[in-house]
């Protein structure tokens, strides 16, 4: 009896247990069905669906870059199963050792590329992508690929757009989980700025294999599939006609423009010479070499990667800062003999002109000597202890006018410049051993101190405004598209506004007074615009002075601010001041009124005078 109770027990546990079991397996086939999907998804295989990347806007609606469709040839490795060689050869019109090559170079990759497709030749031609779509059905493994890559209807900003070329492991490490290998990125310029916009969202169709990896249907009905999102489109404040135009007249130049409509910060034209021709863009990787070996270094944007000194414009500052602090009034006059004579012998010299001047003839004339007196007695005030806290003192001001730190534009790579402080001078000279006439040089915007032609739109700008300026930045607000609300907010100078009339008055006259009456700028002169400018001829160790200049228009209500800066171009007069004069012309007439300067400027080559690093 104890044996048979025994026997029913274990019979019954058994039973139990088989049950549990029994029910278990129910569930998880009949039930639960993350099993199931999980075994699907062994069978599955996803196709990418890249979406449309955004458009590139100039301010008037005009496409600076657009998309259009490329044809790439994709393999998949592991279901490569013999073919004619020859035959692949000749319908993709390549050489089939490249076919043998690319081949080989699979096989030894095999584990990483699983069963992934690769890229084998990306944008063929249309003709040889039809060609091949006839016969694929030969060729197991072998499929085309349709996508979208950029096209650039103007040739008009290469620098400042930026390219888009396939990631590489080191920025997908950078951006993790965001691409996979064959994704496109911006790289640079616009297209990195604003990438997160521009890139959209890509999708994918999910499809069943089979057994031999063979794709049979959509799964699910393509329940499971994910529609690609289009990129945002990106409206910019570029002027596309003034941007070309400016590029036409910094052909065969190195320097840059910068134009900015005052009264927003937008930035109408950014031009950096020697540039990149938008043909390059859309297959940079076909001309990397090239460019990247080109002395001239077209992939460095000068606008605002290059730190230069600002030279005589910068004379405009000091005297602003001269009327501030009091120690400078317009009626003014001070001497100038061929220049500032001090200490035992030395001289900072000038061009010939009348003598003593006041502050308006100072800026028409462009006179060193003037602003020599102005630096040293805003350096020498006695509400000062000493030198130094007079230059710290300068040195906030003219930050103020955003000089000397980056002006947080939302174009990527901006350099701060340099405006040097008692601790410059402390370094080199050894604190107390040095005064007002050891930095004298800063009165002319010479010396220490370095800017970016960024900064010197900037300066324009801000006299433009008679005070503020608004950060300069190239992105306009649209839809889907906000930007920083530090773009919208007036930036103040330490100069109170009413002295700027002051020396604005002096700019009027640097160009509209003729040349016989010694305004330096003439040449800038355009009937019934009212330009006011300022030259400028900065000194440079490596070869012929640069030409800079720096104008606005009209004087009252400006609508364009703009500093050209031409490396090796000499007097300021001599190359800038036309540059920067005919770009007013044409972003306030729409034409141009002086055909035989604008045919000397666009046929102007000054590249031999150029010294490379």
């Amino acid at each position: 009896m104890i044996r048979d109770g025994r026997h029913i027990r274990l019979l019954i546990g058994l039973g139990v247990a088989a049950l549990l079991l029994l029910g278990k397996i129910f569930s998880l086939q009949m039930l639960d069905s993350r099993y199931k999907e999980d075994a699907n998804r062994n069978s599955t295989v996803r196709e990418t669906i890249y979406p449309t990347r955004g458009v590139i806007y100039d301010r008037n609606g005009h496409i600076l870059v657009g998309n259009k469709v490329a044809y790439d040839i994709l393999v998949s490795p592991r279901e490569v199963k013999e073919f004619d060689t020859l035959a692949l050869a000749a319908v993709l019109q390549v050489d089939t050792a490249f076919i043998r090559n690319k081949m080989e170079e699979y096989r030894r990759r095999r584990s990483a590329i699983g069963f992934q497709s690769v890229t084998m030749i990306r944008a063929i031609p249309a003709e040889t992508y039809m060609r091949f779509d006839e016969v694929k059905y030969k060729f197991p493994g072998f499929k085309g690929q349709v996508r979208g890559i950029r096209d650039y209807p103007v040739n008009a900003g290469g620098n400042l757009l930026g390219y888009v070329s396939e990631v590489n492991k080191a920025y997908m490490d950078k951006h993790p989980g965001e691409y996979q290998s064959g994704d496109y990125a911006g790289m640079t310029g616009i297209e990195a700025a604003r990438e997160a916009e521009l890139r959209g969202q890509k999708g994918y169709h999910v499809y069943l294999r089979n057994s031999r990896n063979q794709i049979e249907q959509p799964y699910k009905d393509g329940a499971e599939d994910k529609e690609a999102v289009p990129g945002l489109n990106i409206v910019t404040t570029i002027d596309a006609s003034l941007q070309q135009y400016g590029q036409e007249l910094m052909q065969n130049k190195v320097g840059s423009v910068v134009a900015i409509e005052p009264s927003t910060g937008e930035i109408l034209a950014l031009v950096s010479s020697p540039g990149i021709d938008v043909g390059q863009l859309a297959d940079i990787g076909k001309y990397w070499n090239e460019i990247s070996q080109n002395p001239y270094k077209p992939m460095y944007n000068r606008a605002v990667q290059a730190s230069y000194p600002p030279g005589s414009v910068f004379k405009l500052v000091n005297g602003l800062i001269g009327l501030q602090e009091g120690v400078l009034r317009p009626e003014m006059m001070y001497p100038c003999s061929k220049g500032y004579h001090f200490g035992a012998g030395h001289k900072l010299g000038c061009h010939a002109h009348k003598s003593p001047i006041n502050m308006e003839e100072s800026i028409m004339m462009s006179c060193n000597a003037y602003y020599c007196y102005v630096l040293k007695n805003i350096l020498d005030q006695r509400k000062y202890g000493n030198v130094a806290d007079g230059l710290d003192h300068w040195r906030e001001m003219v930050m103020s006018f955003g000089f000397g730190r980056k002006l947080e534009s939302d174009f990527p790579a901006e350099l701060s410049g340099s405006i040097p402080s008692s601790k410059t001078y402390n370094r080199a000279y050894g604190k107390g051993r040095w005064n007002s006439t050891t930095v004298i040089s800063l009165s002319i915007g010479q010396g220490e101190i370095l800017a970016t032609p960024m900064h010197l739109a900037n300066l324009c700008a801000t006299l433009a405004n008679r005070g503020h300026y608004y950060i300069p930045h190239i992105i306009k607000e649209s839809e889907g598209v906000s930007i920083d609300p530090r773009f919208k907010e007036r930036q103040y100078t330490l100069v109170d506004t009413l002295h700027f009339p002051k020396v604005i008055h002096g700019m009027w006259r640097a160009v509209n007074s003729g040349a016989g009456m010694g305004g330096t700028a003439w040449i800038a002169h355009v009937d019934s615009l009212d330009i006011c400018g300022k030259t400028g001829t900065a000194q440079n160790p490596r070869g012929a002075d640069n030409s800079v200049f720096i104008c606005f228009a009209p004087m009252d209500h400006p609508q364009i601010a703009i500093a050209a800066y031409v490396e090796n171009g000499g007097f300021g007069a001599a190359y800038a001041a036309p540059i920067a004069s005919l770009m007013v012309e044409k972003y306030l007439k729409g034409r141009c009124s002086r055909p035989a300067l604008e045919q000397r400027m666009k046929e102007a080559n000054l590249m031999s005078r150029v010294k490379h690093d």
